[in-house]
């Protein structure tokens, strides 16, 4: 059983920022406009939540101790260019994340990966694609959809 004191400040960091990377691969695939991405963004936070109840993994209970404790869910330092570059970066991620688990929480590291997925499959569900004010559109786009599997992919897992 792995605990913070288990990683660095830098590894720690990732781990954080880990839920958001994961979305924001999701969210850079098929952008839903502006009011779209807020709820794409706030269905992270809240799905972070949902996603962990009755967690009995210990690592996804200390870095949302972290985040109730007043730790935000840090985005990158530097803002990428263009959507393209973002989805990049988020997979970029998502892999980095995948390695420092498998050397660092062997034991807790699929379900940390699948609660990662599950926050971004919760953020692809946010909010309706194509549609025109909210009317018409799917529920989940086909670039998300290609999306959530790269994420899948980048993470270890089957999608």
């Amino acid at each position: 059983m792995s605990t913070k004191a288990d990683y660095s400040n830098d590894e720690w960091e990732s781990l954080l920022r880990a839920p958001m990377m994961a979305a924001m691969a999701v969210v850079a695939a098929s952008p839903s406009g502006p009011i779209g991405v807020l709820k794409e963004m706030f269905a992270v936070g809240k799905g972070l939540l949902a996603g962990a109840e009755g967690t009995t993994n210990p690592l996804i209970a200390a870095v949302l101790a972290d985040v109730k404790a007043g730790n935000r869910l840090a985005t990158p330092a530097e803002r990428p260019q263009d959507l393209a570059q973002m989805k990049a970066e988020a997979l970029s991620a998502c892999r980095e994340t995948a390695a420092l688990l498998a050397r660092k929480a062997p034991a807790e590291a699929d379900g940390f990966k699948r609660w990662l997925l599950g926050t971004a499959q919760r953020a692809a569900d946010a909010a309706k694609e194509g549609g025109v004010f909210g009317i018409g559109g799917v529920p989940v786009s086909d670039a998300e959809k290609a999306a959530l599997g790269e994420v899948a992919g980048a993470l270890g897992l089957k999608a």
